[in-house]
């Protein structure tokens, strides 16, 4: 399975209960790669608009484009 497709597929997963997760999620799903391994393919989804960011101002989180109560206010979904 591609990298891609974990995150998908862990994203979609989760899609009932969580919208929205912290990068470090996102290292648990790849124990045996490195920060900086996991950034690239979390960006590279990003790039292809599979992913966004959604920011606090304090901290960044990773969600599915287009899902989650912030989408639907904003009047993305």
């Amino acid at each position: 399975m591609a990298e891609e497709d974990v995150v998908l597929d862990f994203l979609k997963s989760k899609s009932g209960t969580k919208s929205k997760f912290y990068f470090k999620d996102f290292l648990a799903l790849f124990p045996d790669k490195g920060p900086r391994e996991v950034k690239k393919i979390l960006t590279k989804l990003v790039n292809e608009e599979k992913l966004e960011f959604w920011s606090s101002g304090s901290t960044t989180m990773y969600g599915m484009k287009g899902a989650g109560k912030q989408a639907q206010t904003e009047g993305e979904a």
